[in-house]
């Protein structure tokens, strides 16, 4: 299997995305358009997993790359290949799909909870939470495609994990966070780190790391399986 990421940003690599891919003998490839813009062959690629950045997907005048990236994030669903969006992602996905995308009412940066929105197959199959505690790091938000199922929501943020069909899913929110990943956000937005009730500082969030992260993760990887195999 053949997994391609978008990348927008150096500082938001896969993160433990990428050490479940490794897992599953996946290979692959980037296309870093902080680097460079070329598209993979569409053909080639099994999986697209698509990640955040501190644009927005509104911006094309000053990133023109995002109109090509949602035209190839489009015929990869129509083509029925497995599609990841992580934050900036989902909204790509959303807007690829012709979605509003805007401003959400509050920034969510920090460990708060989600809770399930949904009970169908897949949540059963996994074993979705009722409420579960994981990382956020996003000032937009976005409408939900058509025949999406909302399968989690923030007290703040309505859309925050979503899924059309069996090969598209979207977070807004952080599941794929490692320490080393929650370090480059730090360092690298620290100006989106101002008091606010859903804002936590950089040192809070590096406190509550080892207490969400390995339930978080579990909770990731379940659903990559699942896409993968159609069971955990």
């Amino acid at each position: 299997m053949h997994a391609h990421c978008f990348q927008h940003v150096a500082f938001e690599g896969m993160g433990a995305i990428e050490q479940w891919l490794h897992r599953e003998n996946f290979t692959i490839s980037y296309t870093r358009f902080f680097e460079n813009k070329e598209l993979p062959d569409i053909e080639t690629i099994d999986w697209l997993i698509i990640m955040g950045g501190p644009m927005s997907i509104n911006d094309e005048q000053d990133y023109p790359w995002l109109v090509q990236e949602k035209k190839f994030i489009r015929d990869c669903i129509a083509k029925q290949k497995t599609v990841v969006g992580i934050c900036l992602g989902s909204q790509l996905i959303a807007g690829a799909m012709g979605c509003r995308i805007y401003k959400n009412n509050i920034k969510e940066i920090g460990w708060f909870p989600v809770t399930r929105q949904t009970n169908n197959e897949f949540t059963r199959e996994i074993g979705f939470p009722d409420v579960i505690t994981v990382f956020h790091w996003h000032g937009e938000t976005f409408d939900l495609p058509q025949d999406a199922v909302l399968i989690a929501s923030s007290e703040n943020c309505k859309n925050q994990i979503f899924t059309v069909g069996r090969n598209v899913i979207g977070f807004q929110c952080h599941l794929e966070t490692t320490e080393e990943s929650l370090n480059a956000l730090a360092n690298n937005c620290a100006d989106e780190l101002k008091p606010a009730p859903f804002i936590q500082s950089a040192k809070e969030m590096i406190q509550q790391y080892p207490k969400h992260a390995d339930s978080m993760h579990q909770l990731l990887f379940k659903m990559l399986n699942y896409q993968l195999n159609g069971k955990i």
